[in-house]
């Protein structure tokens, strides 16, 4: 039986538009997103998960000469991207089964990977596993395990996570050492950001 979570693929795609003009392009992330580039070369390519219609982040990492590549699972918030930064590479997929069969000096997933179910945003570990070697991973998550049906334009709107516990784990099972937290950051609206650095194998 499908779950609220299953809904969020079609919610994005029907509503893109209306996502766009709400989310508005006011950089709150800039602190995170410096912290994330300057361990990056200049030139440094990034993955970008859930990139939505790529404002206001993408256009941050690509003005700072970075070379990205954005995977959504919307067409209607891929299209905006396309139109955007035709010079960049846009693909309509699912995050969770992505092998693009190349690495990046980093990858991203802010306020994206949140959308999963907490089984889902494990086994995605493993995603960014395997398009980080060696480079820097940085995403947001929930403040604690479980799992919240909000509303968002008279919509349902799933969230879930694990827990910080867990999180950390992964992140070590995977391959990746922590660099910076922070839980709830005022900073940017309440995130909960994680930095880590993929370890190189000795």
């Amino acid at each position: 039986m499908a779950g609220p979570a299953d809904g969020i693929v079609d919610l994005y795609s029907r509503r893109a538009l209306e996502w766009d003009a709400d989310r508005g392009k006011i950089l709150i992330e800039k602190r995170w997103l410096d912290a994330f580039l300057a361990r990056l070369p200049p030139e440094g390519s990034i993955l970008d998960l859930g990139c939505g219609s790529g404002e206001p982040i993408a256009r941050y990492l690509i003005e700072r000469g970075r070379s990205l590549t954005g995977v959504d699972a919307s067409p209607g918030l891929i299209d905006l991207c396309r139109q955007r930064f035709p010079e960049h590479d846009w693909r309509v997929a699912d995050m969770r089964a992505l092998a693009l069969g190349r690495t990046f000096d980093g990858v991203i997933a802010w306020h994206s990977a949140f959308h999963l179910t907490p089984r889902d945003q494990k086994d995605l570990f493993a995603v960014y596993a395997r398009h980080v070697a060696p480079g820097v991973l940085m995403f947001t998550s929930g403040t604690e395990a479980g799992e919240v049906v909000g509303e968002w334009r008279g919509e349902p709107l799933y969230h879930g996570s694990l827990s910080a516990a867990e999180y950390r784990a992964a992140l070590d099972a995977s391959g990746f050492d922590l660099l910076d937290n922070r839980i709830d950051d005022p900073e940017t609206g309440g995130a909960t950001v994680w930095l880590a650095r993929a370890r190189v194998a000795s």
